[in-house]
C-alpha cells in the first residue's frame, strides 16, 4: 500500500534555494532524508506529509500524530523500517 507517512522535519540538511533543499525526518524516531521541494513553506519543526522520499504537504501536529497512530494500528511501520525508499 503506498501512503503518505507524517513526520516531523527535524533539520535541513542541504539547501541550493528556497526551493530545492533537503531535510531529515523523523518518523516516530526513524529518520529519513527528504525532497522538501514540494513544501517551500515548511520550517524545522513543522509536520511533512512523504511519499517516496518526497514531502508533498504539510500537517498540523494533531494531526500528524493521530495519522501516524493509525498507521502503526496497520502494521505499515515495518515497511517503513525495512524498506528506506518507503517513505
Amino acid at each position: 500500500m503506498c501512503l503518505a507517512i507524517p513526520g516531523r522535519l527535524e533539520a535541513i540538511t542541504n539547501q541550493l534555494d528556497e526551493t530545492f533543499r533537503y531535510g531529515r525526518v523523523s518518523f516516530g524516531g526513524i529518520m529519513k532524508e527528504v525532497n522538501l521541494s514540494m513544501v517551500p513553506e515548511a520550517r524545522e519543526g513543522d509536520y511533512v506529509l512523504v511519499h517516496v522520499g518526497v514531502a508533498i504537504g504539510t500537517v498540523d501536529e494533531e494531526e500528524a500524530k493521530k495519522t501516524f497512530e493509525y498507521i502503526r494500528q496497520m502494521g505499515e511501520l515495518d515497511e517503513l523500517n525495512n524498506n528506506p525508499a518507503s517513505a
